[in-house]
C-alpha cells in the first residue's frame, strides 16, 4: 500500500524546494549538508536580507537545521525515485544532480506557492550557491544566533550553567 504523505513539511515539499535548488544551479551537484544549509536560507530568505521569506518567521526556527536533514534526504529519495534527481557516490559522500526531465516538470509547476519558491531558490543560489558547505557552515555558525535566536540563547544558558 502506498504512503500517503501530508502536504506541508512533507518529503514531497522538502524534495520541491531541492529541485527548485537544483535547478537554479543549472545541473550542479550538492551534498546533502550543502542542500540542507540552502534550504534554510530559501525558507527564511529575509532572515539573510533577502526577499520575504517563503514561510512565516518561528520562534526557534534555528533549530530547524538539527530537524531538517532527515525530511530533505526523504524528499531527495522520493525524488530519485521518480528519475528528477540522480544521486551519486564519490570520495566526500552521496551528492544530488537534477535530471534533465526535472527541469521541464518543475518549470510546469505554476502555484503560487511554487512561483515563489522558484525566486528564493533562484536568489539564494545565485547570493549563495557558490559557497562550499564549509564556507556556508561557518556563515551559519557565525549567524544563527540571529535567526530565531531562542535556539542559540537557551544554549548560551545552559554554557553558562554548567
Amino acid at each position: 500500500m502506498p504512503v500517503a504523505y501530508p502536504t506541508f513539511n512533507s518529503p514531497l515539499e522538502a524534495g520541491l524546494r531541492i529541485l527548485a535548488l537544483l535547478i537554479a544551479a543549472h545541473l550542479q551537484s550538492m551534498d546533502l549538508q550543502k542542500l540542507v544549509f540552502l534550504d534554510f536560507l530559501t525558507v527564511h530568505s529575509a532572515d539573510v536580507g533577502g526577499p520575504e521569506s517563503l514561510h512565516p518567521s518561528t520562534p526557534h526556527r534555528a533549530a530547524e537545521l538539527v530537524l531538517r536533514r532527515d525530511l530533505l534526504e526523504q524528499g531527495a529519495l522520493l525524488l530519485v525515485s521518480r528519475k528528477l534527481l540522480w544521486r551519486q557516490f564519490d570520495a566526500t559522500g552521496f551528492s544530488y544532480q537534477a535530471t534533465e526531465e526535472a527541469g521541464s516538470y518543475f518549470m510546469s509547476l505554476e502555484s503560487p506557492y511554487t512561483v515563489r519558491l522558484k525566486e528564493r531558490a533562484k536568489w539564494v543560489v545565485e547570493h549563495f550557491g557558490s559557497q562550499s558547505t564549509e564556507s556556508l557552515s561557518r556563515f551559519f555558525g557565525e549567524n544563527l544566533d540571529r535567526w530565531g535566536g531562542e535556539f542559540a540563547i537557551a544554549s548560551n544558558l545552559e554554557d553558562l550553567s554548567a
